[in-house]
């Protein structure tokens, strides 16, 4: 099978997972989409049944009503099943949305591109939310746009901290799921939505600020070995917590699945375990989650393991991490 990410482009250091056409710096918005291929527009079409009548004679269709499905117009392509209330939402009007905030010098683009046959449109901006942890550990901000043209998900924007040692994104690591805006496809992209969506960004300001003060909080708290190894089973073995075992050690060594013994390892050896902020801290213990949930995923096409990482299984699992670290890291 081909790579799911369908098409993509990059400015700047080559992604984490090796995909995408290099472009220039400073693209804008509407530049990126353009050299990311995205530059097409979708449509909502009827869809038809054959008539009662006509199973046997192989002709006449009548129209299925309440059910549509999304089109690609550039090659016909459907991208998903839809019902009457679906509104679909351009790639380019997302796209000029961010225009004003990177000609007010507020953000650069720096990825675009399509997964799943162009059912996932998406879109990195670095953003002015960068800090450093103790150690030199580095933690730059960026925004996630995820434009899905699929019936039942929404349109969201949300901030996405990246480290910079080990490429971790740490996507998911606030408390509502990082998301600063989102709107299903119920209703036109207009100017009142742009507006509500400017005032989110706003708002986004004060959740980068929140998770620079859990990530110093976590990077001075030091784990047990028993506390870390409860921490990786609840996130990756619901039926098996540590603490009722006789003897944890022994449970980790013959129970554990083999992911969570990729995190245990992670935990320890992944780039920027041994930094200062990280060696024996909930800080390290979460990026052991990240770095797995990103780079680790074996079994599963580059494409996959991106769309889980970030919209998916996997982003939802750093979530669980992130407050699941920040209890143990209460209780230390």
């Amino acid at each position: 099978m081909a790579h799911l990410v369908e098409t993509m482009a990059y400015a700047g250091a080559v992604p984490w997972h090796g995909l995408g056409v290099p472009v220039e710096a400073d693209l804008t918005p509407i530049e990126m989409m353009q050299a990311a291929d995205l530059d097409w527009t979708v449509s909502k079409r009827p869809a038809y049944t054959l008539t009662e009548s006509e199973w046997h004679e192989g002709v006449g269709v009548m129209v299925a009503d309440g059910h549509h499905f999304i089109t690609r117009d550039s090659d016909n392509r459907i991208l998903s099943h839809c019902g009457d209330d679906y509104v679909p939402i351009q790639n380019e009007q997302i796209f000029d949305f961010f225009k004003k905030f990177t000609e007010a010098g507020h953000m650069t683009m720096e990825t675009a591109g399509s997964l799943r046959s162009g059912s996932e449109v998406w879109g990195l901006a670095k953003i002015s939310a960068d800090f450093q942890l103790p150690g030199g550990d580095e933690v730059k901000g960026y925004l996630l746009i995820n434009q899905p043209h699929v019936a039942g998900k929404a349109m969201v924007i949300k901030f996405t901290p990246i480290r910079v040692v080990c490429n971790n994104t740490l996507t998911v690591a606030l408390n509502d799921g990082g998301a600063a805006f989102r709107m299903p496809h119920i209703r036109e992209f207009d100017m009142d939505v742009r507006q509500a969506a400017e005032e989110a960004l706003g708002l986004s300001k004060a959740r980068q600020q929140e998770f620079k003060e859990q990530a110093e909080f976590l990077a001075s708290k030091q784990f047990t070995g028993e506390s870390v190894a409860n921490f990786v089973a609840e996130l990756y073995q619901k039926d098996l917590f540590v603490e009722k075992a006789k003897d944890p050690q022994l449970i980790m060594r013959e129970k554990f699945t083999r992911t969570a013994d990729m995190v245990m390892t992670a935990i320890d050896q992944s780039p920027g375990a041994t930094l200062k902020a990280a060696k024996g801290t909930w800080w390290g213990a979460l990026n052991g989650v990240t770095f797995v949930e990103d780079h680790m995923r074996r079994g599963q096409e580059t494409g996959n393991a991106m769309h889980s990482a970030w919209f998916g299984a996997g982003a939802s699992r750093k979530a669980r991490g992130l407050q699941k670290a920040l209890e143990y890291a209460e209780a230390a």
